[in-house]
């Protein structure tokens, strides 16, 4: 029995450090700016925006298959359709920007939707005595995988002619590394059985919450969807704000020859935040941990234009902690309101807020970005506009915490 609860989670460990490729994109902006867009920051950033928010649209369909068919299936599907994304993306060219948005962008979204969120329902039933620590070991991985191919890419693009030039033959090269990581991982990913699942919660009745299983449509009729949806929106604004554009800030601070660091630092602290926040979790409970988070993400967005030097590698490895907290809290947060059952589904279209979220943040950050310029200092009311919903966020946890206790008042829970 261990060795089959082992080979799904290093299966998905690896195939998340390899969907970890999708967010080094701040390596990717300023290159494919200026040579695909002339410049425009917002149509470039556009890219990775619509893969998070394709990344949502792949999770719904990808967990009604795995329903449907299995896990294995699904998550060697999302490979090839993350294969053919950016193989497609790898012929662009200033005269057709649009097979950036749909290969990169919504293709690539889709694919690794099939993969992300099926990976993570397929562990959490492995472990559902530990969600938020078996959610966190996969997840970190994807922000892991940053770290690992930040220099792989820089160096590709380097190689293939620099920037500007060398991202498409790049695109090209990561659709091949999609495809083989998830073929040979999607052979070991599979569920456990429902008397494995029954003996495990029957074992750990002091850690483990007995939740009804909602089906999709039953969560939709829910106040609590909504509260988690819109939060799990407004959450992620300023995490994705800095994603997106660690390289170019760092740039903008008179750091061009380190910025690099950036990108390393978001991802290395998206990672540990993904993985000791979802520990966490698991002690403080689902939405006191959140609350926390996005209070300090609410705190930090401020200091972006105000911090200077190499302190602003400090203050976007701290963004990213907190941001990767928020991302490996979410699911355990859904599989605990909604059940285990239909989680893949479920966490599916709760990632809608998070897709609505990467398309809002990417547009305002672009906008102000391409205001600024080169003075950092006039892209300020975008971290303001990121802070102020982080805060609207803690008070939609407040809510569903009140919503909760009134629930188990009147035994409607």
């Amino acid at each position: 029995m261990k060795n089959q609860k082992l080979y799904p989670v290093v299966s998905a460990v690896a195939i998340q450090l390899t969907l970890g490729i999708a967010y080094v994109w701040s390596v990717f902006q300023t290159g494919i700016a200026d040579s695909i867009f002339a410049g425009d920051n917002a149509a470039a950033g556009l890219t990775f925006s619509l893969l998070l928010a394709a990344l949502t649209i792949g999770s719904v369909i990808g967990g009604k298959l795995a329903v449907r068919y299995n896990t294995r299936v699904v998550v060697f599907s999302g490979g090839v359709i993350l294969f053919a994304g950016f193989m497609l993306a790898s012929f662009v060219t200033p005269g057709n920007g649009w097979m950036l948005w749909v290969g990169y962008g919504f293709l690539g979204g889709v694919g690794m939707g099939f993969t992300y969120a099926t990976t993570i329902a397929c562990v959490q039933k492995w472990f559902p005595h530990k969600k938020g620590l078996a959610t966190g070991i996969i997840v970190s991985a994807l922000g892991f995988g940053g770290v690992v191919f930040t220099p792989i890419i820089e160096y590709l693009v380097t190689v293939f002619g620099g920037a500007g030039v060398g991202e498409p033959r790049t695109f090209m090269v990561l659709s091949t590394v999609f495809l083989a990581v998830c073929t040979l991982g999607s052979l070991f990913m599979k569920n456990p059985s429902e008397e494995y699942v029954a003996a495990t919660v029957a074992s750990n009745t002091a850690t483990v919450k007995v939740v009804r299983d909602y089906t999709p449509t039953q969560m939709l009729k829910t106040p609590q969807f909504y509260l988690i949806i819109v939060s799990y929106l407004l959450a992620c604004m300023g995490g994705l704000m800095m994603i997106g554009f660690a390289k170019p800030i760092a740039v903008s601070k008179g750091l061009a020859e380190t910025a690099t660091i950036g990108v390393l630092a978001i991802s290395m602290f998206n990672s540990l935040g993904r993985l000791i926040w979802g520990m966490i979790s698991d002690k403080l409970g689902r939405k006191n941990t959140i609350i926390i988070l996005l209070t300090g993400s609410a705190v930090l967005s401020l200091f972006v234009t105000a911090v200077n030097g190499l302190w602003i590698y400090a203050l976007i490895a701290m963004i990213g902690f907190f941001y990767g907290g928020l991302i490996s809290t979410f699911p355990s947060l859904t599989a605990d309101v909604f059940g285990a059952k239909h989680m893949s589904t479920n966490y599916g279209i709760v990632l809608l807020g998070f897709g609505g979220g990467a398309i809002i943040s990417s547009q305002i950050a672009g906008y102000y970005k391409n205001v600024a310029a080169d003075d950092i200092n006039l892209m300020f009311p975008a971290f303001v506009i990121a802070s102020c919903c982080a805060v609207l966020g803690i008070i939609m946890m407040f809510i569903l915490k009140a919503l909760r206790k009134s629930q188990q008042k009147s035994g409607t829970l």
